[in-house]
């Protein structure tokens, strides 16, 4: 699911081409690619598990006393502009991950408008009738129950990725992906700048690896379609910064408690995360770039 997670967690690949650059593109709307490019579902589902959520990210905020601030907010984003659509599944990710932000700092009350902007889009991609906008917007008008806006929203979510995947239109899946990621990776980037941490740090550092897999998914439309190549481009230079990141893993020992009368049993593994001052300065300006122009577009 891409937001059951509603998430945040490169092998730079060879082939590099310049974003300004179009020679050798076959253009077509992105509905159209050819299904032979679909990377598959397991590869598919290898995403979804490793994907870590903005709500996660938000929390991890709150934890550590960050601020809500509306300026990571993507403003710019119009729903009225005819847009293509792969357009439209980006920005459907991306609103999606600024909408789990509002949620978790409990803004429901500035975020009908937000809620609007998502509908329009999905109306747009023939996903609409997964949104549950009235309800939605009926509890965050009331601000009577965040679990259940917070069910409800991810809840939507994940209905429109798993029909846009199970109608062979898997690739605005991933892009929807790519969408709610990088603005995610902004939320926690930008933070990080004003309120550095080192938990917040290390999950930074720990996006090398989903990054990898994320190229990997997208890969295979870059060849069919200019802005799916220079998405794959900008993600491929962030990617590049965290070239010389170092991420080591250690076994721990699983422990066990009682919860609801069930033995849960936790495996304590951990991760130690190598990235010095300058590489996590150059990923933060480097992400801060490609989502602002990605939400210029």
């Amino acid at each position: 699911m891409i937001i059951s997670v509603l998430a945040v967690s490169l092998a730079v690949l060879s082939c590099r081409n310049s974003p300004g650059k179009s020679e050798g593109f076959v253009l077509a709307d992105v509905d159209s690619l050819s299904a032979s490019v679909n990377p598959g579902a397991d590869a598919m589902e290898e995403i979804y598990r490793n994907f870590s959520s903005p709500l996660e990210i938000a929390n991890l905020f709150q934890v550590t006393g960050v601020p809500f601030s509306p300026a990571y907010l993507a403003k710019s984003l119009n729903a009225n502009e005819k847009t293509t659509s792969f357009q439209k599944a980006l920005y459907l990710g991306i609103l999606g991950a600024d909408l789990g932000y509002l949620n978790m700092y409990q803004k429901t009350g500035t975020s009908v408008e937000l809620l609007s902007s998502v509908k329009k889009i999905a109306d747009g991609l023939n996903v609409g009738q997964f949104f549950d906008f009235e309800t939605i917007k009926r509890i965050s008008l009331n601000k009577s129950n965040l679990d259940s806006l917070l069910f409800l929203s991810v809840d939507s979510y994940s209905r429109m990725d798993e029909y846009l995947r199970k109608n062979n239109r898997s690739q605005l899946s991933s892009i929807m992906i790519v969408g709610v990621w990088i603005e995610a990776q902004y939320f926690a980037t930008q933070v990080m700048k004003q309120y550095p941490g080192n938990l917040l740090r290390e999950r930074i550092g720990e996006q090398k690896y989903f990054l990898e897999d994320l190229i990997r998914i997208i890969n295979p439309y870059c060849v069919n379609d200019e802005e799916f190549s220079i998405v794959c481009n900008y993600l491929r230079d962030i990617a590049s910064k965290y070239e010389n990141v170092k991420i080591s893993y250690s076994k721990g020992d699983p422990s066990a408690r009682e919860k609801d009368g069930v033995l849960v049993i936790t495996q304590n593994d951990s991760s130690n995360v190598d990235m010095t001052d300058q590489q996590l300065a150059e990923i933060i300006d480097m992400t801060d770039y490609v989502r602002n122009k990605l939400i210029a577009n």
